[in-house]
Parts: C-alpha cells; sequence; structure tokens
C-alpha cells in the first residue's frame, strides 16, 4: 500500500442550488431550494433550508410548510451539465486520471502526479477545491484516501465545504465510529433492521460472530466485512462511460387537460435536450414520452427515427403520435416528461441531404451558443413563445 493517499473524492455541495445561486449570489446564506412550486417536488435544497427539514426528494408542498420561508427556485434550463462539465475540466488541470461518476460527483487518481508529502497532497487538492469556488462559485467536499470507497466516505464527512485525509493503514480507525448506513448498500430499511439487531456503527460489525454475519448478510458477509476495513480494489476509470440516454421531465403546477398545451411543453424539452446531444457530440434515434396521472400511475410510448439526428425538426412530428399512444386515458394529466436514447457518436453524415442538414446543424450551432447559460435569448420555434417552466 502506497504511503501517500492517491484517490480523491470530489463531491459538489448542494450541487443543483449552488449552480442557481452562481446566478443569483445575493440569495446566499438564505433558505432556498431548486424545486416546482406547488404539484413539484424538491431536487436541491440549501443547507440553511436543510437545518429546517427540508429534504430531497421531499414534495414542495410538504417543503413550505415546514419551511415556511423557503424561497422557491425554478430549473434553469442548461446550466447544470454546463458547470459540471467545467469543475471536471478543472480537475483534469491536476491529474488527467479524473472519472466523472455522476454530475457533481467523481474521482480523481492523484498517484501519477508523484507528490511527495501529505502535506504537498492537501495543497495541491485544496487549491483545486479554492479554484473551483473562486472560477465558478460552486463549494465542493474533497475525500482523499488511499481508494475509492473511504475517499467517498471521507468526502461526506464533513459537508458542506470538507475537506478529510485518511492516511493509508488508518482506514478501519476512520471508519469505525461512522454510522452503519456509510456501508454502500445499507439504506434506510436495512439500517432500520441492523439497528434491531444492536449494530449501529461500523464497529459493531467486528463483534459479530460468523454465523450471525451470514444470517445477516448471506453469502455476502465477508464483502462487508471488508467494506467495514475500508477495503477496496476498484480502479480510477479515466475514460467515463457515454450517455446512454438523455431526459426531462415537468410536473405541472396543475392538472393539464389541453392537448395543445402538453405538446408545446414536449416540444419545449426536446428544445432544452438536443443543445447537450450537439454538444456531447452525440445522435440520438429512439424518443421515449412519459405522462403521469394525478394518481401517480405512468404510462410511456416510443418510437425511432430511420437514422440517429441530433436536431430537433426530425422529432418534432414524433410527438403527436407518441403522447397520443401514451395518454390512452382522457384524464388530465400531472407530468410530462421526454427521453431520447440509441445514443450513437456523431462520425459521417449518411443521409441523402447531408448539406440541408449541415446548415441546420451550423445554425443550431450558433443559436445553442447564444442561449447558452439558460439565457434563451434567441427564439427559433414557435412553441417557445408562450407560458414558463415553473
Amino acid at each position: 500500500m502506497s504511503r501517500l493517499p492517491t484517490i480523491v473524492h470530489l463531491d459538489a455541495d448542494a450541487f443543483f442550488v449552488s449552480c442557481e445561486l452562481s446566478l443569483k449570489p445575493e440569495l446566499r446564506g438564505t433558505k432556498c431550494a431548486v424545486g416546482g412550486r406547488e404539484r413539484g417536488i424538491i431536487s436541491s435544497a440549501s443547507y440553511e433550508a436543510r437545518a429546517c427539514g427540508v429534504y430531497t426528494p421531499m414534495p414542495t408542498k410538504q417543503a413550505l410548510k415546514v419551511c415556511p420561508d423557503l424561497i422557491l427556485l425554478p430549473h434553469t434550463a442548461g446550466i447544470y451539465g454546463s458547470i459540471s462539465r467545467k469543475v471536471f475540466d478543472l480537475c483534469e488541470t491536476i491529474t488527467p486520471h479524473v472519472q466523472r461518476n455522476s454530475i457533481d460527483e467523481g474521482y480523481l487518481d492523484i498517484g501519477p502526479c508523484g507528490f511527495k508529502t501529505i502535506e504537498e497532497t492537501e495543497r495541491r487538492v485544496r487549491a483545486l477545491q479554492k479554484r473551483i469556488w473562486d472560477e465558478l462559485q460552486i463549494p465542493t467536499s474533497f475525500g482523499i484516501a488511499s481508494n475509492k470507497l473511504v475517499s467517498a466516505i471521507a468526502s461526506k464527512a464533513r459537508k458542506p465545504r470538507g475537506f478529510t485525509i485518511v492516511i493509508p493503514g488508518e482506514e478501519g480507525a476512520f471508519l469505525a465510529p461512522l454510522k452503519i448506513n456509510v456501508i454502500p448498500g445499507v439504506g434506510k430499511v436495512t439500517e432500520v433492521h441492523l439497528q434491531q439487531q444492536g449494530i449501529r456503527y461500523v464497529k459493531d460489525l467486528f463483534e459479530l460472530t460468523e454465523t450471525k454475519l451470514k444470517e445477516l448478510f448471506g453469502n455476502g458477509w465477508l464483502d462487508m466485512l471488508a467494506m467495514a476495513r475500508g477495503e477496496d480494489d476498484r480502479v480510477v476509470h479515466t475514460e467515463h462511460e457515454d450517455a446512454k440516454s438523455y431526459s426531462t421531465q415537468e410536473t405541472f403546477g396543475h392538472d393539464i387537460s389541453d392537448f395543445a398545451e402538453i405538446e408545446r411543453i414536449a416540444k419545449r424539452m426536446v428544445d432544452e435536450l438536443m443543445p447537450k446531444i450537439r454538444e456531447d457530440g452525440k445522435r440520438v434515434k429512439t424518443m421515449t414520452v412519459k405522462v403521469r396521472y394525478p394518481g401517480m400511475e405512468n404510462s410511456t410510448a416510443g418510437k425511432s427515427l430511420n437514422e440517429a439526428s441530433d436536431l430537433e425538426a426530425p422529432f418534432y412530428p414524433l410527438l403527436s403520435q407518441l403522447l397520443k399512444a401514451a395518454w390512452t386515458k382522457k384524464r388530465p394529466l400531472r407530468l410530462v416528461s421526454v427521453r431520447f436514447s440509441s445514443v450513437e457518436e456523431k462520425g459521417a453524415q449518411l443521409e441523402m441531404f447531408t448539406q440541408t442538414d449541415e446548415k441546420k446543424r451550423r445554425l443550431a450551432a450558433v443559436l445553442d451558443k447564444l442561449n447558452a447559460g439558460g439565457r434563451n435569448s434567441i427564439v427559433s420555434h414557435g412553441h417557445q413563445l408562450r407560458g414558463e417552466r415553473d
């Protein structure tokens, strides 16, 4: 085992709220949350709001009851993915070995960087943490350890703006006093069951007999003990998996039964997703529409193009068909979502009208740039002229 910890876990603090506050810094320090009013859910809450009992995913209506002065912030289209990419781009200024695990967390392998001391390691990673704040106004927490498991637990130990280093050889001592739910796979139900067995902390596992461990965890009991000791041999994957789908959804402030309005909202979702697809250098072939009724019952319908595309226009005609196919019950809707899948690399165009599509693509790229950051300064389609998302 290395003398120095070489695996870093980055975890952005209250990421969606932090992104919104980067646009509205005057709201820092307030009780605020990102989510839809009335019929939506809270997707991210500031730590001030969390102290009042607001959590994710809590229905907005309930959040406003536990925190009447909660400031609700609507989602800003396009900003989260853009800021996430900038965060990880900054990580790659330290090391090329960066795994983008999700939009708001990932791993860095700093082993090849040749840091000589724990002090140098801390100084360089703290400088990264500061740079992410200075340039993007995104607060982050970092954990540094000998492996992925312990670094991920360490990054969450002192949030927000946490910074925790676990020296190699001290993994077990670090984990021992922590609550059992820090172990991956121990969710709320499992935690309650283990508490009933007198197991509240990681260290309690080592008081159990082999028979009891097998009774509680079956064939996975050895893996459980290994995690409790802080053992993990997973490596940092520098080539993160390509997106397998792109999706967005909207929960309405009130149930909607107007087909034209639902179709307009769905087209707006296509407009929101397609710039991200183009930016990633991808094309998509399949579109799926999901609707949800007031009783939380869902229905879906999907269809594929003959050729994958990164333009909005080929998918617009499908929306009406898919909405009618999914919306089989003549009842108002609570939610609609659009998802693109069958993702392909952009590659060479094989369509008959290549030049025409390339002209459209160049125009789309210009509009994407003008609309970057959620400003929506340029309206390119008629369905964008009416209404605002909550």
